[in-house]
């Protein structure tokens, strides 16, 4: 049963793909009231699966931001402007277990009512999760694993699949 995923949507994929590659991009879990965190990804995919538009990142247990993104049903991903590359640069070397990383930044928290944003990204997705895996190291093709280095050597990203159910 072929999906009808609207234009907006297809076109939020795609600069998504593009961004995370070139400009990196955020992904955010929680909620204000709850407590939430977010972080930089270089990572991601966007496609159609079960015959939904979804958003893949990949988040290593280590990261603060996993434990969000388990313990969350939405996740957000926020594209910004190259002007904001540097404050993406502070949220993926810091960790929200050690203060406030966002306040090193320029940049605005702003609550949804499934999870967090910020008043400067350019585009946020709003993704409902609907699958979550641990990549299997022992299945990555060997020259793949060898070329991360130590980053895989013991353990690696869990699988974040989100129904993308809306665009801002």
């Amino acid at each position: 049963m072929p999906a009808n995923i609207p234009q907006r949507f297809l076109d939020a994929q795609a600069e998504f793909v593009h961004r995370v590659n070139d400009d990196w991009a955020l992904v955010t879990a929680g909620t204000e009231g709850n407590g939430w965190n977010t972080m930089t990804i270089g990572w991601g995919t966007a496609g159609v699966l079960w015959s939904r538009p979804t958003v893949t990142v990949f988040v290593h247990p280590w990261r603060h931001t996993h434990q969000f993104l388990l313990e969350n049903d939405y996740f957000t991903v926020q594209l910004f402007d190259n002007e904001h590359k540097h404050d993406l640069g502070i949220l993926g070397s810091k960790s929200g277990r050690d203060g406030d990383k966002v306040a090193l930044t320029s940049l605005t928290p702003k609550a949804l009512e499934q999870g967090m944003t910020f008043e400067e990204a350019t585009t946020t997705l709003v993704c409902k999760k609907i699958y979550t895996h641990a990549i299997e190291l022992e299945k990555m093709p060997s020259d793949i694993r060898a070329g991360l280095g130590a980053f895989y050597r013991d353990d690696a990203h869990t699988v974040f699949v989100g129904e993308l159910i809306d665009v801002l």
